[in-house]
């Protein structure tokens, strides 16, 4: 494939495409269920990846019933999440490869991530990663989270380039929504969630890992040099 425009910036999500919290949280959530003796089906875990933390709690609702302890059980999930958890290993293949080409262009990069703050600098801050990105782009940064563009747009915002010329890196669906919502030019790169002919028609390309993305964007490196916002 070729990019149909000169990429001048990159957004990366953080859950599920940096970092594998996505297995772990889906680990935590199932077990956690269990401990309190409801069955959660990975068909339900699915529905919920990628989704605003309200609409995830009327989902488990819906299933469970009104009388259920959806916050409660998120609360319980996150605590054995932390328990589980192995920052050493969290980090995505191809990751370190990726930004490590992106600086030798001199491209900005942002996070546009449905996490809070804190959340970024616990998974990614043992990695030293935090300062590998121009700005951080965080739940609480935006209005409406994806979705709706908002995330993405805040993003290019801030990395002073207009959406357009932006590759949006993402695995979830809704994540792939928010991106092409913006405008950008965006890449899946399925996590837990299969590409739908939905998520074929919104992306560029989807590739199956970050090694991909890096080879892509090595097939596609300019021949003249480009001149790119200077990086924060």
């Amino acid at each position: 494939m070729v990019f149909h425009r000169s990429i001048c910036g990159v957004v990366f999500d953080m859950d599920g495409l940096l970092v594998d919290t996505e297995t772990y949280f889906r680990d935590s959530l199932i077990a956690t269920a269990a401990a309190w003796g409801h069955d959660l089906p990975l068909s339900l875990f699915q529905r919920i990846i990628g989704v605003p933390n309200d609409e995830s709690v009327a989902t488990l609702l819906d299933h469970f019933g009104p009388d259920f302890d959806a916050k409660g059980l998120y609360a319980a999930c996150w605590e054995r999440f932390h328990e589980t958890v192995d920052l050493e290993t969290l980090l995505k293949a191809g990751v370190v490869e990726l930004l490590d080409h992106l600086d030798g262009l001199g491209v900005p990069r942002a996070i546009a991530t449905s996490s809070p703050r804190q959340a970024v600098d616990h998974h990614l801050g043992p990695s030293g990663l935090v300062d590998r990105f121009d700005t951080i782009v965080a739940k609480g940064d935006y209005p409406r989270s994806k979705p709706a563009p908002d995330p993405y747009l805040v993003a290019a915002n801030r990395l002073g380039l207009d959406p357009a010329d932006c590759l949006a890196l993402e695995d979830s669906h809704n994540g792939v929504r928010s991106a092409h919502a913006a405008g950008m030019m965006t890449i899946m790169v399925p996590d837990l969630l299969d590409p739908t002919e939905e998520m074929h028609d919104k992306c560029i390309h989807v590739a199956r890992t970050l090694h991909e993305v890096h080879e892509l964007l090595l097939a596609n490196r300019p021949t003249a040099p480009m001149m790119y916002p200077a990086r924060r």
